[in-house]
């Protein structure tokens, strides 16, 4: 996110020397990017980028931390000047009930300000409000954004009498509550959204994302709740997302600010509604705060730091950096213990985060550029050759004319049903991005389908090819990943097969075995190959039911290999035959009507029947009319024709034709 602050804002807790070109070309260095800065009048104005791990810079406050540390070390005097707030006085006139039963706020902080003024801010607020792309309301809403970009926690007021309850429970929405935000859009909820009620079922925000129009300050207002909440990061990212409510609160709340910060926030917001709405405190000072953040320190050693810089650091140029970045550094025998200050923790958790931050400080600039020493990590004998045969698989297919897809690991569970595949059969994603990437694939032809259906009436002849993952969910397990190999055609399944026989023909995997499979994609007309017993993959015609389901025109072919079972097979060089120096007898036979038996057991009858049977070949059909030429030849002499045509005899007895 960027945030729009204010030069003359700035040096109100930043005193330096140094000029807004050269805090632009420091904190670059070494902090925050500022991305722009932009003249207006007497005062300049910081675009300035926060990255999400470093929420506590989002503010005036934030960003005086950082410059006045990076001043500093890079020889610019710098001091810093962030007041202190007193706690007020507690009054007894009005009061607030804050049930939280879930203990769904990690903090909650209220008070009750009585006989506000409700009219113009000072030009001063409006004039930084504006400079900051923050548009003026009225005193009591502009207070709020104030506080939020000076110090760096949302805040939020409601009219205490439009409460009605003098109540604020916290709970999830119910499915299907509805609420009307302060900019008058009405919003359906789940039961993930948390939100606020008062006691008898009316909802009254929308916790740190946007007020409703129910409860917030209006003309007539009176008496306010000023009201400050630490927030679950991922329930309000997730709740600001669905409904597409995407204000600057709701982008710092999901970013997770220290609570600290939100304490903070509180004071200051408290004293500008003294000084500039006349208000009074009218109830005590609420403050729920179950379970109080601790900071553990982290334990590093010099050598850790300077290996990982490649500089020699003493131990104390590194504790004065690390102080100068309000960390709390204490040397005990050849160890630092570092404390990170309470806004840092979010971001500061393991020694290379330490590290890290005496790197920017330090200055990246001044760092060695030397390479590391190069290393080769050898891999197994197994993963060379999967790449290896990959590479020449898609060799191969680009040579007869295959183009290779690439698919996401993860489809939907309207591509699952489409193709009538068990959802429960699939590993769900917790976090996923997209409903169209919500469970693991098992089979890579729900995918290869799309790719057909997505090309269709671009290309007339479609032949694609995918090498990839599936994962096979296992109990209390990571899932079972296997490579796999997948094919697909709009051009019918004659073709396909042609495509399969140039790949095992390519790898030269003969003498394996054809026979009926049963997937469950794919209609009668599908094929399993195996060899010695070890399953290599399927192919066959896609069931017209899935074609339909999935919106396909054209008829698919599709087959799905084992990766590591074809390259169990596969051979890079065919083995050596020598020539037969004596004749090869060819006999054609044509049959007409219908074979009884498939042309895989055709084969292996032949084979087992006739000794001298040396190839068969598959000639053509044409109506009902099938031809098939056999190849025969004796090894130690030349064959006579009469002796192969009683080979072929013994063949006939075992086809049944329906003439």
């Amino acid at each position: 996110m960027n945030i729009k602050i204010s030069h003359q804002w700035l040096r109100e807790f930043l005193e330096t020397d140094a000029t807004p070109e050269q805090i632009q070309e420091l904190l670059s260095l070494s902090g925050p990017s500022v991305e722009k800065i932009t003249k207006k009048g007497d005062d300049f104005i910081y675009e300035i980028e926060i990255t999400t791990n470093r929420i506590d810079m989002a503010s005036v406050e934030g960003i005086a931390r950082e410059a006045f540390s990076i001043l500093k070390q890079n020889g610019k005097k710098a001091a810093l000047k962030l007041p202190d707030f007193k706690i007020p006085f507690p009054g007894h006139i009005k009061k607030l009930e804050i049930i939280d039963p879930g203990k769904l706020l990690p903090r909650a902080l209220a008070v009750v300000i009585d006989s506000v003024r409700v009219g113009q801010s000072p030009s001063y607020m409006k004039d930084r409000l504006e400079k900051s792309g923050v548009r003026s309301l009225n005193n009591l809403v502009d207070i709020t954004n104030y506080v939020m970009l000076e110090v760096g926690h949302p805040t939020h007021v409601f009219d205490y009498d439009r409460l009605k309850t003098g109540k604020i429970v916290v709970r999830h929405a119910k499915k299907g509550e509805a609420i009307v935000t302060l900019d008058q859009k009405r919003y359906v909820l789940t039961g993930e959204d948390i939100i606020f009620e008062d006691g008898k079922g009316r909802i009254i925000d929308l916790p740190g994302i946007m007020g409703l129009e129910n409860s917030v300050v209006a003309k007539d207002t009176k008496t306010i709740v000023l009201w400050i909440e630490s927030n679950d990061p991922i329930k309000i990212r997730k709740t600001s997302m669905r409904l597409g409510i995407r204000t600057m609160a709701a982008s710092i709340n999901e970013k997770n600010p220290d609570p600290s910060i939100a304490y903070r926030t509180f004071l200051r917001a408290i004293s500008l509604f003294q000084k500039i709405a006349s208000g009074k405190i009218a109830s005590p000072v609420y403050d729920i705060y179950p379970s109080r953040i601790t900071v553990k320190p982290i334990s590093l050693s010099l050598e850790f730091i300077n290996s990982r810089l490649g500089v020699e650091l003493s131990f104390e140029k590194v504790r004065k950096l690390l102080e100068s970045l309000f960390f709390k550094a204490e040397k005990k025998g050849e160890v630092l213990l570092v404390t990170p200050p309470l806004y840092r923790l979010q971001d500061v958790k393991i020694p290379e985060d330490v590290v890290e931050e005496v790197a920017r400080l330090y200055g990246y600039h001044h760092l060695p550029s030397n390479l590391p020493p190069m290393a080769f990590v050898k891999r197994s004998e197994e993963i060379e050759k999967m790449f290896m045969y990959q590479e020449k698989i898609k060799h191969h297919f680009k040579s007869i004319g295959l183009h290779e897809v690439m698919n996401f690991s993860m489809i939907s569970e309207d591509l699952i049903l489409a193709n009538e595949l068990p959802v429960e059969k699939h590993l769900a994603i917790a976090n996923a991005t997209s409903a169209d990437l919500s469970y693991m694939r098992t089979h890579l032809m729900p995918s290869l389908i799309q790719n057909i259906k997505q090309n269709e009436g671009k290309k007339e002849v479609l032949h694609l090819f995918e090498i990839a993952k599936t994962y096979l969910p296992r109990k209390n397990e990571l899932p079972e990943e296997e490579y796999k190999l997948g094919i697909v055609t709009n051009t019918g399944l004659d073709d396909l097969k042609g495509i399969i026989e140039s790949l095992l023909a390519e790898f030269h995997i003969n003498s394996y075995q054809l026979k009926k499979s049963s997937h469950p994609l794919l209609d009668n007309a599908q094929i399993e190959i195996s060899k010695e017993g070890k399953w290599i993959g399927e192919f066959g015609r896609l069931k017209k039911s899935i074609q339909l389901r999935n919106g396909v025109k054209s008829t698919v072919a599709i087959a799905v290999f084992n990766l590591s079972s074809l390259i169990y097979f596969a051979k890079l060089l065919p083995v050596f035959n020598p020539i037969n120096q004596y004749a090869v007898i060819k006999l054609d036979l044509t049959v007409s009507g219908r074979i009884d038996i498939p042309y895989s057991e055709f084969i292996n009858i032949a084979h087992k029947e006739m000794k001298y049977l040396e190839h068969i070949e598959f000639l053509g059909k044409y109506k009902d009319k099938y031809s098939v030429r056999f190849y025969f030849n004796a090894k130690n002499r030349n064959l006579t024709e009469e002796e192969a045509k009683k080979e072929l005899e013994k063949m006939k007895k075992h086809i049944t034709l329906t003439t």
